[in-house]
């Protein structure tokens, strides 16, 4: 389901890992997103903060990103943006990209990976329905690319979720 992507898309996605392996050091859960506009220029960047107790549990880091693009590059401005993310964004951050206008989404985990390395674990109750599917039923079309890098993703979840 993933094309090639470009050394540009790939150092892009590593970027959000990187900010999946910062949250992880602050004591959060481990999702890191960020987003590009149309000219590639990276203007949101946010960790999960959705960790008890002062976390609030829809401040994923997608949900964080998209928000806060959509804040400084108003409706008009978020045309030809790409959310790129260390894991799949959920049904509640689906929404949220579809809303703020996201052009185009490229995740390195994939939900089914996720599960495997979370379990039940009561913090993230992951949901089994993949990003394409949520966007399939809007109104305007969102690309998706993913999973790539997964490994890579994979491993700021190690021993976490245990």
């Amino acid at each position: 389901m993933v094309t090639t992507l470009s050394e540009l898309d790939l150092s892009h996605l590593r970027q959000s890992i990187r900010v999946a392996a910062d949250a992880r050091a602050s004591g959060r859960h481990p999702f890191g997103a960020i987003v590009v506009d149309a000219s590639g220029a990276m203007v949101a960047s946010a960790g999960n903060n959705s960790l008890p107790p002062e976390g609030d549990p829809t401040q994923h880091a997608e949900l964080r990103a998209v928000a806060e693009a959509s804040r400084k590059l108003g409706a008009e401005g978020m045309a030809g943006s790409t959310l790129y993310t260390s894991a799949e964004p959920c049904a509640m951050c689906s929404g949220a990209v579809y809303w703020t206008g996201i052009d185009r989404v490229v995740y390195a985990l994939s939900e089914h990976r996720l599960l495997e390395l979370t379990g039940d674990h009561p913090e993230n109750p992951t949901f089994s329905l993949p990003c394409r599917e949520v966007f399939a039923r809007g109104q305007r079309t969102i690309a998706v690319d993913g999973p790539a890098i997964e490994d890579e993703a994979a491993v700021v979840h190690e021993d976490f979720w245990t």
